[in-house]
């Protein structure tokens, strides 16, 4: 058995979803192959959800985004004991470059997208093959080599405008999603931070919403 078929193996024996590899230009230095993996989120706890998130789902949030960088470490640590090298992006990180506190280190939704494991929605949310936006997403870099197709698929969104009409904080622009569009094309950051820092101090002091995720009727095509 190949390393990356061992890899994969592990991790889902761990409970992780989903499993998917690529490579990169733009990723760590020396460090060319991406692990993408997949969590899946209560599709219970997610529904909850009406016109703002709930307790249950910020805890649930963070809890899913722990369970990620600890499978993410332990398959560092795999990789390391087979002599290899690694670099764990943190599922949920901004890392704020001049002045711009949206940026993360590497985009997990990029690094899922290349493995095939998805798409982008015009939500801007990651849309997994099979468990639609219902998922939080992990990357690691590492120097082991991998078979990596790297082949983008196509936008699976069917281009209506619930999310748009739902989103609160007005931050979804409405534009499609294809291969290479910059995110600030479709989706606007810092107004949905900001609407979210405002109107849902209480619950998690702003840091999670949710509306856009539980709304999406992609979730609801999965399970047909």
């Amino acid at each position: 058995m190949s390393i990356q078929q061992e890899l994969k193996e592990f991790l889902l024996e761990k409970g992780v979803a989903d499993v998917g590899f690529f490579k990169v230009e733009d990723g760590e230095e020396a460090l060319p192959y991406g692990v993408s993996i997949v969590a899946r989120l209560s599709e219970e706890i997610v529904d909850e959800i009406e016109d703002e998130p709930t307790h249950t789902y910020f805890n649930h949030y963070r809890n899913v985004n722990a369970f990620i960088d600890s499978m993410l470490l332990q398959a560092g640590m795999f990789l390391q004991r087979k002599g290899y090298r690694y670099v764990t992006v943190a599922a949920s990180q901004s890392i704020n470059k001049d002045g711009w506190n949206y940026m993360a280190r590497f985009s997990h939704k990029k690094g899922a997208c290349l493995a095939g494991l998805g798409s982008i929605g015009r939500n801007s949310l990651f849309l997994h093959n099979k468990y639609g936006s219902y998922v939080r997403l992990g990357t690691l870099f590492t120097d082991c080599p991998f078979e990596c197709d790297n082949t983008l698929a196509e936008s699976v969104c069917t281009g209506c405008d619930i999310c748009v009409k739902a989103c609160p904080a007005h931050a979804i622009k409405g534009g499609d999603w294809a291969p290479g569009t910059p995110r600030e094309e479709i989706f606007d950051p810092e107004a949905c931070s900001q609407y979210m820092k405002t109107k849902f101090q209480k619950i998690g002091r702003g840091a999670v919403c949710g509306i856009c995720m539980k709304v999406c009727p992609m979730n609801r095509a999965k399970e047909d």
